[in-house]
């Protein structure tokens, strides 16, 4: 495997998305550090969700240009994404609630390992994954819901069980859209102990509203303000910078 030749994974330049006349995303550059977790942060209506879905190709972007590993990625679809290495996740939890814990791993296992991708297939062919999958539960610490229904497991749970399934694709990069929104301050701790042990060997993008997750385990933040960067750094200079304190809490230090 040849070794990778730039400091950054992802990145964006010039990125623009117009609805009509009006601009959500504004000429931004981003770059996303191999190894590091970076967050995209902004006040309400800063263009971050529409930033993230341009990134992952969910949206087609208005101009600006979108490389993975030096690669222009900016033509390609969704699917060829998650293929190459970029796998995203949503603010509500993309599992299949009628499947055990256990089958949802199993299937994304099935599926990274270019096995065949037929819901009609037999329950049985799953269960070569199984050892595996078990392993990707634990690792989230979820194990002991290995046979519960997905759909019947609390929001925290569902969450750590999209992050097994997430990585059970292999991904080098994860994009992790508001993972904790709507979270109790126990699954809040869970989750983010999880996205830390998930970015070893990998890099994490996360659009993010809780400051004080931003602030224990982002190595780089990056500020939007109406569509466009205000700020990037680690999180100490981003949130002694007075542009940031005006737009994002109207005065009040971040």
């Amino acid at each position: 495997m040849t070794a990778p030749t730039t400091a950054n994974v992802l990145e964006a330049q010039g990125l623009t998305k117009s609805f009509g006349a009006f601009k959500a995303v504004d000429g931004v550059d981003l770059a996303l550090r191999r190894g590091s977790i970076h967050a995209l942060i902004g006040p309400n209506g800063a263009g971050k969700t529409t930033c993230f879905n341009l990134l992952t190709k969910f949206l087609t972007p208005s101009s600006g240009a979108i490389r993975f590993n030096g690669r222009d990625i900016t033509s390609l679809d969704p699917g060829s994404i998650a293929r190459l290495g970029m796998v995203r996740s949503f603010q509500i939890s993309a599992v299949f609630n009628s499947m055990t814990a256990l089958e949802n791993v199993m299937l994304a296992l099935q599926r990274q390992r270019g096995e065949s991708y037929d819901f009609w297939t037999r329950k049985s062919a799953l269960w070569v994954n199984r050892d595996t999958a078990m392993e990707h539960l634990d690792s989230v610490g979820i194990q002991h819901l290995a046979e519960v229904a997905a759909g019947d497991l609390s929001y925290g749970h569902r969450r750590a069980l999209e992050i097994a399934t997430t990585l059970a694709l292999e991904p080098e990069v994860i994009l992790l859209d508001e993972p904790t929104a709507g979270m109790g301050i126990e699954d809040v701790d869970r989750i983010t102990r999880l996205i830390h042990d998930a970015a070893r060997g990998r890099s994490v993008l996360m659009v993010e509203h809780n400051l004080g997750i931003v602030s224990e385990i982002c190595d780089e933040v990056t500020v939007l303000a109406r569509g466009r960067v205000l700020a990037q750094g680690d999180y100490a200079s981003v949130a002694a910078n007075q542009d940031v304190i005006e737009a994002y809490l109207g005065g009040t230090h971040v």
